[in-house]
């Protein structure tokens, strides 16, 4: 990156290191404590903790796109010489909106819990306050996005490690309530609670005390609203809602739906846990992409045009070698590794995982071409491609998994995701922005298909000649690939080398 300034580089690193912390602490809370889990519960209850996780997550996918909206409204105001008042006036405008939205949300969701049981609807009748956490949940999940506002500034302003580390704070503190409480307890009901308060904290402080600190003009800001004005940001806002759902809540409303149509409650949490692994791939692109996109979106807005190109090409090579390296390893040793994990208790299906991991990891440069619209504006594309995708997901979830259980919610998310994002999305965006967009394309599938083919012939080798089985065995097969993909990778950090490579990609 010898093009890109010291200071942007650094916002980069800083966004990338908070990122790489909340992917941590994601592994920490999807994976690590499953096993602790299943310490103290049933898989059925394990399974109810699952589906009641996935129904939040899908809820903070809902705050009708005015996350994004807001986002490119602050990139907007950037090229404007009064700036920070116009910022100021649209942030105190758009939290009374805010307050509103998911005030009617709480009171909707409330008045529908109180209609259909949700421990009825999703075949959790036996399990002992299912009721009571779901709605505590949901419930949690609603107040959080009143922080989606103040999010979209420190994005937009540059000031994306400093939100994510606010985030980090609360998950950490929300993770060390849920082992206290299951350890105290053993309650599925606690340990929401933990979850959600934790991360309501959090919250609070961004929007009460951090965001004025941060941004001294928004203290004493005071706008008032129309219904004209609000119809005109629902309106604006409506592509980014869309985007939101399809991208962040698909995966969840998989867990959901396979919940319903499946009746093995095993099955269920097989697809749950199998999911989880190759949402990390997924996860760990989407959050490196982040700091990327906010630089994209600020080049964009200005007009910086052979900037955005070269950020946009290095960008993406970025993440489809993390990518390539992470799915290598999980293709080797996820079998030893969802063992150890699930203490047995659930099956392990390869089919499952090998179709999921690969599904992910073709669809992974359109990750970046993603959050490049998002922070562009590009409302028409972005609400065209999530409409096909959420449409071909739904038709085929439906189709699919009564008759192939997980696999065919696999199968579901896979097919309508490399259609509609990585078929029509990304090729529109690479066409707009880069010269050479076949050729690049082409570039990287070879990377792709070379780094995973290599690194997991590698790992199944290892896996071969190292001696023992159960967690010895695990983690000396793991920290003998770490050490040979850590040597092979060494001439990356000798500055000529990257720089030889970085002019070899095409923009």
């Amino acid at each position: 990156m010898t093009a890109t300034s010291p200071s942007r580089l650094r916002r980069i690193l800083g966004g990338w290191s908070a990122s790489f912390l909340l992917l941590l602490l994601s592994l920490t809370q999807q994976i690590l404590l499953i096993p602790l889990f299943l310490k103290y519960w049933s898989s059925d209850t394990l399974s109810a903790w699952l589906t009641i996780f996935a129904a939040g997550n899908l809820v903070l996918a809902a705050d009708a796109g005015m996350h994004g909206w807001s986002l490119n409204r602050f990139f907007s105001f950037k090229s404007r010489p009064d700036c920070d008042r116009r910022t100021a006036r649209y942030f105190g405008a758009a939290f009374q909106l805010l307050v509103r939205f998911t005030a009617l949300a709480a009171i909707l969701f409330l008045a529908l819990t109180a209609l259909i049981a949700p421990s009825r609807a999703l075949g959790f009748a036996t399990e002992a306050r299912f009721d009571v956490a779901f709605v505590a949940m949901v419930l949690g999940s609603i107040f959080l996005l009143l922080g989606n506002l103040a999010t979209a500034l420190y994005r937009a302003r540059g000031l994306y490690g400093r939100v994510a580390n606010i985030q980090v704070l609360g998950v950490v503190a929300g993770q060390i309530g849920q082992i206290a409480g299951l350890v105290a307890t053993g309650s599925l009901l606690v340990v929401v609670l933990a979850y959600v308060l934790a991360q309501a904290a959090a919250t609070i402080y961004l929007i009460a005390v951090d965001v004025r600190r941060q941004f001294p003009f928004l203290v004493g800001a005071r706008s008032r609203i129309s219904w004209r004005w609000i119809v005109l940001q629902f309106t604006g806002a409506f592509p980014f809602a869309v985007m939101n759902f399809a991208e962040v809540g698909l995966g969840y409303l998989s867990v959901l739906l396979v919940g319903s149509l499946v009746s093995d409650r095993i099955a269920i949490a097989q697809w749950g846990l199998t999911r989880t692994i190759a949402n990390l791939v997924r996860g760990l692109c989407f959050q490196l992409s982040l700091p990327l996109a906010s630089e994209l979106g600020h080049d964009h807005a200005i007009g910086a045009r052979e900037s955005l190109q070269r950020l946009y090409a290095r960008g993406s090579a970025v993440l489809v070698l993390l990518a390539g390296v992470v799915t290598s390893g999980l293709l080797a040793f996820g079998q030893d590794f969802f063992a150890i994990w699930t203490h047995g208790a659930i099956p392990y299906d390869e089919t499952l995982m090998i179709f999921l991991l690969l599904g992910t990891c073709v669809a992974v440069p359109a990750i970046l071409a993603l959050a490049y619209a998002n922070y562009s504006n590009r409302g028409g594309i972005l609400v065209r491609t999530k409409s096909l995708q959420l449409a071909m997901f739904v038709i085929l979830s439906l189709v699919m998994i009564p008759r192939f259980g997980p696999l065919g919610a696999a199968i579901a998310l896979v097919l309508s995701d490399l259609i509609a994002q990585s078929g029509f999305l990304s090729f529109a965006i690479l066409g707009e922005t880069l010269k050479y967009p076949v050729r690049y394309t082409l570039l990287l599938f070879t990377m792709m298909i070379a780094i995973v083919s290599a690194g997991t012939a590698l790992g199944k080798l290892i896996a071969a000649l190292v001696p023992g089985s159960g967690l010895t065995h695990f983690v000396v097969e793991c920290a003998v690939w770490l050490s040979i993909v850590a040597i092979v990778s060494a001439p990356l950090a000798l500055k000529d080398i990257r720089n030889r490579l970085i002019n070899v990609l095409p923009t």
